[in-house]
């Protein structure tokens, strides 16, 4: 076989042949050792080489082409030719859900990116079995691998990690992982992770909000506890923790009722959407209250409309997330950072 092409197949590995034979070549062609026009293997040649079936070298040279990595010439061959994914990072990036939140995170990351990165998003909606067939079907297929896990049990609650979850992550080399949301220390070796302190953020918020909450006689959590898409339960702990420190009455709600009976000093914090609207829709149509003055509202997590309202909120930094991610993969930095919490007071409170 003619060709500087060198591939080496795994057989130990858990990488299809496929993908090796496509990483081999992108490989090969970003380090010189293939020219850009230079003539490869013809399908049978390879196969026969690497003592492969021609359907497994059949769909790598498919992938390639795919992605502009080789052309095929009409009773020539196939010959490899320029392309700006070669010199791009290929990033496989996993959320739990299409929140404005999580979209967020992606948005920015992308922005930060740029022409340097080639990004594809996958979303499994806090499913254990499609957050693991996903990273499955493209273990080997990227330069890096952004993800963030966040679970349901069958009880609806929620769950970081699980064996299962901690068997596919370990997988990835390490140097391609970056975990977003969530810490685990439990996975082995030097990986990124930017993560959130989902009970220690709650808590020191709220206390940088204390003589202002101090207004109030009593406050709720409104925290969902059979959410299709749920919560860290360190939410609520947070939460806990910072009302018995301080000698607040405190209630937790599963949701914002109709009808509700909405005293004066009163103060909410809502984690879901439909519930702060719920919310703020019954305290526009009651005569005896006003928003921040004798009934309040602290929101989880920032967007622009509650910017807008005026809703105070305590909210991690999405944007933040995102651009340190993006710096992580383009500098291969493998650092443990927590992200910025903020507590932003507005009229609300």
């Amino acid at each position: 076989m003619s060709s500087t092409l060198d591939i080496i197949i795994n057989e130990d590995s858990r990488v299809p042949k496929y993908k090796q034979i496509v990483d081999s070549v992108i490989d090969d062609i970003g380090k010189g050792k293939l020219k850009i026009g230079e003539k490869i293997p013809s399908i049978n040649e390879l196969s026969e080489h690497l003592l492969l079936s021609r359907d497994t070298v059949e769909k790598a040279y498919k992938r390639l082409k795919e992605q502009q990595v080789i052309v095929s010439v009409k009773g020539k061959g196939y010959y490899t030719t320029k392309t700006d994914l070669i010199s791009k990072k290929s990033v496989f990036f996993m959320i739990n859900k299409p929140s404005v939140y999580k979209m967020l995170i992606y948005n920015s990351f992308v922005n930060a990116i740029g022409v340097n990165g080639h990004v594809n998003l996958y979303i499994y909606h806090c499913e254990e079995s499609l957050f693991i067939r996903s990273l499955e079907k493209n273990l080997g297929g990227y330069d890096n691998y952004v993800i963030m896990p966040h679970f349901r049990d069958k009880n609806l609650n929620h769950v970081s990690f699980t064996d299962s979850v901690i068997d596919i992550i370990e997988q990835i080399p390490k140097d391609k992982l970056i975990i977003l949301d969530n810490a685990k220390p439990d996975i082995k070796g030097d990986y990124g992770s930017i993560y959130q302190d989902f009970q220690q953020d709650i808590y020191e918020a709220l206390k940088e909000g204390l003589e202002r909450i101090k207004r109030y006689n009593k406050i709720i959590l409104v925290y969902p506890t059979k959410s299709v898409n749920p919560y860290p339960k360190r939410i609520l702990h947070g939460f806990k923790q910072f009302c018995v420190e301080q000698k607040f009455d405190f209630e937790v709600l599963d949701e914002i009722y109709d009808d509700m009976d909405l005293p004066e000093k009163d103060l909410y914090i809502t984690i879901q959407e439909r519930d702060l609207v719920n919310l703020v829709r019954q305290i526009r149509k009651a005569d005896n209250l006003e928003l921040g003055k004798n009934i309040g509202i602290i929101s989880y997590n920032d967007t622009p409309l509650k910017d807008l309202l005026g809703i105070t909120v305590i909210s991690t930094d999405f944007k933040a997330m995102g651009e340190s991610a993006a710096y992580m993969v383009m500098k291969n930095k493998k650092e443990r950072v927590k992200n910025v919490f903020k507590y932003i007071e507005r009229n609300s409170l």
